[in-house]
């Protein structure tokens, strides 16, 4: 694929042929001791993979299929609890907004702002992130094709701020079924920008329990190795310790106990389609 340029996060930097960057986490802060636990697993999963990683966790769902699902414990808690778990493992932080208004005091904490694939376009919301001079991370709306982003990226830009990444998780299909054109990655990298595939996310089967999302997971891992093959800078996965109690998306997570095989073989994939010897 096209080269995209090198984003530093943290003490390491994606795009470019530098290692595939792990970007992980529960779908959404559950409880502070929750979050702690699953960090220090992925922490030290991570670690012992020699991959570097991103913490994910999001403090507030704006958009749940129903009003009575879990949304978070909001702004100012889940702030704090991200911000603790930072500075405990120092680890860089992800998480999504979906306000203009949460972009600041977001951006004190997370290395990363994540706009949602529904707000890929809401423009204020791009500007603002943008503005924070974090890195944003882009997530593809479900309704646009590939080379629509670099509208959304042109915005950011506007706002003074380069560093953007780009993250596909799957094209509507239909009526609550989601693909993956393997030709997205390609595309969104003539944009410059690294690009993430969210794997998890694009196994989901939106609103089909009803009044919450469906999933297959089964198909986490091929499309995982599918994705690295083509050459993705970075590998998005949802873990839950034990998905059918996850209070957000445990339909379409990734077993923790499985992250560590599924990570030895992207990382030897990522290695020989960048040319390098694993280690």
């Amino acid at each position: 694929m096209q080269t995209a340029r090198e984003i530093s996060i943290g003490n390491f930097r994606i795009g470019g042929n530098q290692p595939l960057v792990l970007v992980a986490g529960p779908c959404v802060i559950e409880s502070e001791k929750h979050a702690l636990m699953m960090a220090e697993h992925l922490v030290d999963i991570a670690a012992h993979a020699k991959v570097p990683f991103i913490f994910k966790a999001s403090y507030d769902k704006a958009n749940r299929s129903s009003e009575q699902s879990y949304r978070g414990p909001g702004l100012t808690e889940g702030l704090r609890i991200l911000k603790k778990i930072k500075d405990a493992f120092f680890v860089p932080i992800l998480t999504d907004i979906h306000e203009v208004s949460h972009a600041a005091p977001a951006a004190e904490v997370a290395d990363v702002l994540q706009i949602p694939a529904f707000l890929s376009r809401q423009t204020d919301l791009l500007f603002a992130a943008g503005k924070t001079g974090r890195v944003v991370n882009l997530k593809k709306g479900q309704f646009l094709s590939p080379w629509e982003m670099s509208n959304a990226v042109e915005k950011v830009n506007r706002a003074g701020n380069d560093r953007v990444i780009l993250t596909e998780r799957g094209a509507s299909f239909g009526y609550q079924n989601l693909v993956v054109d393997m030709r997205s990655f390609p595309i969104l990298r003539k944009t410059g920008c690294p690009v993430i595939f969210d794997v998890t996310h694009s196994v989901q089967l939106p609103g089909g329990a009803g009044k919450s999302s469906g999933g297959q997971p089964e198909f986490i891992e091929p499309l995982a190795r599918a994705g690295t093959a083509v050459g993705v800078d970075g590998v998005f996965l949802e873990v839950h310790e034990n998905p059918p109690k996850a209070l957000s998306d445990g339909t379409n997570a990734l077993p923790l106990a499985e992250l560590p095989g599924l990570l030895g073989k992207l990382k030897q994939i990522s290695a020989l389609v960048r040319g390098w010897s694993v280690q």
